[in-house]
């Protein structure tokens, strides 16, 4: 579990199931994260055993109420033959918008794989219509890396661009002053 000042990361649990839905099947949310939103509880149900037996995807909870707004999950990296390293990919409830819980969840990703997994590398990627994404990495202190031209094909079969994003264990511990 990793606690931030708002939040708890934690494993998902089938009790998860009511807010993962009602974020799940949100067209706001899904779409940028190049998943189509959940059409059925059911739907939400399998991925969600899914979510429950993974070690690398972690539930956002809010501190105040235990209501879980969003997911983030750090996975290796497919487009890196490099695997010192991994890649973080996330989604956030939309009402929770605009309030800093990312950047705050993100933070608090990045030092579980720094300090408790020893990572030498964390890498993430958005599409370019999904500048927010762009904004918590920014903010977090990845750095922009490139763009990978026609490298993701959306479920509705359209092609797009990855922006890609960097931080590595250096960068991170000067990031925190620690070097």
């Amino acid at each position: 579990m990793i606690e931030t000042e708002r939040l708890c990361l934690r494993r998902f649990t089938l009790e998860d199931l009511e807010d993962f839905h009602e974020y799940a099947k949100d067209p706001l949310v899904g779409p940028p994260a190049g998943w189509k939103p959940h059409e059925s509880k059911e739907e939400s149900l399998e991925i969600l055993k899914s979510f429950v037996s993974s070690e690398d995807i972690f539930a956002m909870a809010l501190k105040s109420s235990g209501k879980v707004i969003g997911s983030l999950g750090c996975h290796v990296d497919r487009k890196r033959e490099y695997k010192g390293g991994v890649m973080i990919g996330y989604v956030l409830s939309s009402p929770y918008w605009g309030n800093g819980l990312m950047s705050e969840a993100v933070e608090g990703l990045l030092d579980y794989i720094f300090l408790t997994l020893g990572m030498d590398l964390v890498s993430a990627y958005h599409y370019p219509f999904n500048e927010k994404s762009g904004k918590v990495l920014k903010k977090a202190g990845l750095v922009y890396e490139g763009t990978i031209r026609k490298c993701s094909v959306l479920p509705a079969g359209e092609v797009v661009d990855d922006v890609c994003y960097s931080m590595t264990r250096e960068e991170f511990f000067r990031k925190r002053n620690w070097l």
